[in-house]
């Protein structure tokens, strides 16, 4: 089934806990080649001015390897596309476009299956996996999904119209909102922590700030329609999280924990000068913190070493 959009994340020069949107299959990765063997006896048939082509496709590999270091991929649209120039803009929800360039290295997928860079142009939904190359932000690889048929997205609630069973939700990897229709049948539950869990669920979560996860497919029109609603947090919810910090900035009070327990990242904001433990904090430190949720992040309450 073809996908609404491509998501992944990589950690960069911080991790925060976005709400994401990831199809329901994984791309293949499967590195396939785009140009077949040339044949000496038509080459040597064909005439002068086409032989310029096999030494243009020969220049290609005097390119450098792609710059090494620590990646980060995008999602957005990709607009005012220059094949000239070889370099284009991807315009992600909420941010001001970024520049980005690429070239033969470039690796690009559409639905998983490898396509020449000559075929990219503008798209709507791409995942672009970036690496700074010197001032320059290059494109070490774009994954395009055409489809919109199936999917699962995790994001942050804006709205929901219950006359209408519009259900709008914020996505970090799609440039605009996305809406479901949410019919009488779908199922919607919590899921976590047992406290949590064990509070009553249902239409009443779906609350502006709340972090869901859709499972959907096309229904009539090419709508959206949700199948299953996870309901991960609720404004003014409670939770514990233990783990490794990742990441610490004691400056801003912002800090990244890994729980082992689901293996996700969760970025936690804490009060150094309200919290007594937090003089002691150090990067990979094993700590347990007691946070709610308030609709836009989790604010630490406790913090306890292990």
């Amino acid at each position: 089934m073809k996908k609404l959009f491509a998501v992944v994340v990589l950690c960069g020069a911080g991790v925060a806990f976005l709400a994401t949107c990831a199809p329901s299959q994984q791309p293949s990765q499967q590195m396939v080649s785009s140009r077949p063997a040339a044949d000496s006896d038509n080459h040597a048939a064909q005439p002068d001015n086409n032989a310029a082509e096999p030494d243009k496709n020969a220049g290609s590999l005097s390119l450098p390897p792609p710059p090494k270091g620590k990646t980060t991929i995008l999602g957005g649209q990709i607009q005012n596309f220059d094949p000239v120039r070889d370099q284009f803009s991807l315009r992600t929800y909420g941010e001001r476009p970024m520049r980005i360039w690429f070239d033969e290295r470039t690796q690009v997928y559409r639905d998983g299956e490898r396509i020449a860079v000559r075929d990219l142009g503008p798209e709507d939904h791409a995942s672009v996996e970036t690496i700074l190359d010197g001032p320059n932000v290059f494109a070490v690889s774009i994954h395009i999904l055409s489809g919109t048929e199936e999917g699962e997205c995790e994001g942050r609630v804006i709205r929901y119209n219950p006359d209408k069973g519009d259900l709008v939700v914020f996505s970090q990897m799609s440039p605009t909102p996305v809406t479901f229709l949410v019919p009488a049948n779908a199922s919607i539950a919590r899921v976590g922590e047992r406290k949590f869990t064990t509070g009553s669920s249902g239409l009443s979560d779906l609350v502006a700030g709340a972090l869901v996860s859709v499972s959907f497919g096309a229904g009539p029109a090419r709508r959206n329609v949700a199948r299953e609603i996870k309901v991960l947090a609720v404004p003014g919810a409670a939770f514990q999280f233990s783990g490794n910090i990742s990441f610490l900035d004691m400056h801003t009070g912002i800090m990244v924990l890994v729980d082992p327990r689901d293996g996700k990242s969760y970025q936690i904001r804490f009060n150094s000068s309200r919290l007594r433990t937090s003089g002691t904090l150090r990067l990979q430190a094993n700590v347990t913190v007691t946070a709610t949720y308030d609709g836009t992040g989790y604010a630490a309450s406790a913090i306890t070493a292990n």
